[in-house]
């Protein structure tokens, strides 16, 4: 018998819902959610090598994206990440095709339809917490160190420079992270769930569009986010109408409320929105507050700053400067164990027309190592320093066979961009 509660669904929605409930199923993942908690991980991690199987395989026999696939690291728009979302597609497609000639005679999935908002509405809670709580604290975008500020503005990719127009503003970046916070706080209430959707497609379509024009590559993770949302206010889509749109008093929504019929289903309920708080939450809080309080680098004798290279001998022959040398260095800064040098030399990590290394200190026997990767076990190069004076740093090594004398001294470099400046009267554009 057909009810308010058990209506009958047309056959498109159905259809949909079957596609919508696979796909999302392998997107959200709700198996991974917990592998931060000690053990956790040693029993999901096979579930993660399934699917990445999966995607191997399907990508031999059908995608081609790329005929090697590079996991997602820094990146998630890897080929990996490709041929995963590719072959969630692909699996939701068939699987729907399979279920609806197996469950034909079936009136609705209001029940199950349930369950699915409520994974989908709490895995949009995790995702808003972790990268807004990082974002409270000013640690998804840092403020742009003296290597970047020095670097020219024609040699960043937009991607990094999308990232130093959030990191140069702390109260930007608090005011973009408490939108996700606020937004996961309003998600956890079934009464202000709707509010707390609308919200949350706001703030990941801002982000989604952010990562499109500016080459984030992060695209296909903030389109699922988006796509999610868009699932939760589809649900939602009649009562949204007639309020935003036709005018009219909206229904109680009814999607995100279950008869918890049995005492022990009530306990358990409360229990896991407990853990998943504690997980999405509180430990994303700690750690980006132990982290923000922890940013503490001792002293050392080679001061943090821009050093111009006035002396440059190599094999003992000095080697002046000119603007056409691409190989010689032309200036090193230092700043808390991370090293740049204007120069194409091929010894450093080439980035943004830069050589960045990391460098270590030996006080003692005043030795002076540069890395090329923060997991380099040796450094590719060492240096005797001597510091004749609080401005000045000598290097004396060897670059291969190559001896290398270096002379650095310590300029007065002044960024504008550093000064964080702020008028409420501006007479002019600056």
């Amino acid at each position: 018998m057909q009810t308010a509660e058990n209506p009958h669904w047309p056959l498109w929605r159905k259809i949909i819902f079957r596609f919508f409930f696979i796909y999302l199923a392998l997107e959200i993942s709700p198996v991974n959610w917990f592998d931060g908690i000690p053990f956790v991980s040693t029993v999901t991690q096979y579930y993660g090598k399934l699917t990445d199987w999966l995607t191997t395989e399907a990508n031999a026999l059908f995608f081609h994206v790329r005929p090697v696939l590079v996991p997602e690291n820094g990146s998630g728009d890897t080929s990996m990440g490709w041929a995963r979302l590719w072959t969630y597609l692909a699996l939701a497609v068939l699987g729907a095709i399979i279920w609806s000639v197996f469950d034909r005679k079936r009136s609705n999935y209001t029940h199950l339809n349930y369950w699915l908002c409520l994974f989908t509405r709490y895995y949009v809670v995790l995702v808003a917490f972790t990268y807004g709580i990082i974002k409270l604290f000013g640690q998804q975008m840092i403020f742009p160190n003296l290597h970047q500020l020095a670097t020219p503005l024609g040699d960043l990719l937009p991607m990094r420079f999308s990232w130093f127009f959030i990191g140069y503003s702390q109260p930007y970046q608090f005011f973009s992270g408490l939108m996700e916070f606020i937004a996961a706080l309003l998600l956890l209430n079934r009464r202000t769930v709707s509010l707390g959707v609308l919200m949350a497609t706001g703030v990941f379509l801002n982000v989604m569009m952010l990562n499109l024009c500016y080459d984030i590559p992060v695209k296909i993770f903030s389109m699922q986010m988006v796509f999610t949302c868009l699932f939760l206010l589809a649900n939602e889509s009649g009562r949204l109408i007639d309020f935003f749109i036709l005018n009219k008093p909206a229904p109680v929504g009814a999607i995100y409320h279950f008869r918890y019929t049995k005492k022990w289903m009530r306990v358990t309920r409360v229990v896991l929105k407990c853990l998943i708080i504690i997980v999405a939450a509180v430990m994303p809080f700690y750690q980006s507050y132990s982290q923000s309080t922890s940013n503490t680098v001792a002293k050392q004798p080679v001061k943090n700053g821009v050093y111009a290279v006035t002396r440059y001998r190599l094999n003992n022959q000095d080697i002046p400067f000119s603007p056409l040398d691409t190989l010689r260095w032309q200036d090193l800064i230092f700043e808390d164990g991370l090293g740049s040098v204007k120069s194409n030399d091929t010894l450093f990590r080439q980035r943004y027309n830069r050589g960045y290394f990391l460098y270590g200190l030996d006080t003692a026997k005043h030795m002076l190592g540069f890395k090329k990767k923060f997991d380099a076990k040796n450094y590719m190069i060492e240096f005797k320093y001597t510091t004749p004076d609080s401005n000045t740093i000598t290097l004396a090594g060897l670059r291969g066979k190559d001896s290398l004398y270096v002379e650095l001294k310590r300029t007065k470099r002044h960024f504008q961009l550093a000064e964080r400046q702020f008028h409420w009267l501006s007479e002019q554009n600056r």
